[in-house]
């Protein structure tokens, strides 16, 4: 069962950052799994730890090359990382202290935002980081 179906259109044509996006999509669709198929809270609680920890990754990667390559948006993309991460964080503290349950309105966040990002800000540094050999 799938949330998100990843689709040729999603790939920004850089293979790091496309596996990392593809792993993104494969968690979101672990939790989504989970939730449709009542997993206990401490299976939801594992899955959103390592989302929580993969986005990180995912991020850093992204930065440290916008940032070696002298990327001109990138205190905006960094924002819209930081946006998302500090709204996963809220959530994961919601959770573990039982004030929120993993739900289809966290689940469409969590979409919504992974796939406007991906196919509109993360595709402005495609330019630059083709340029550049990458």
């Amino acid at each position: 069962m799938e949330l998100i179906s990843w689709k040729d259109s999603l790939n920004v044509g850089i293979v790091e950052i496309d596996e990392q996006h593809k792993k993104l999509v494969g968690l979101i669709n672990k939790l989504f799994e989970a939730m449709a198929n009542g997993k206990s809270s401490e299976i939801m609680q594992s899955v959103l730890s390592e989302l929580s920890n993969y986005v990180l990754t995912h991020f850093a990667t992204e930065e440290k090359l916008m940032k070696q390559l002298g990327y001109e948006d990138y205190e905006y993309h960094k924002q819209e990382h930081n946006y998302f991460i500090e709204k996963l964080n809220e959530f994961k503290i919601k959770f573990s202290s039982g004030k929120a349950s993993i739900s289809l309105e966290l689940l469409n966040f969590l979409k919504d935002w992974l796939l406007k990002h991906i196919i509109g800000t993360d595709r402005k540094y495609i330019p630059l980081f083709k340029e550049n050999g990458i």
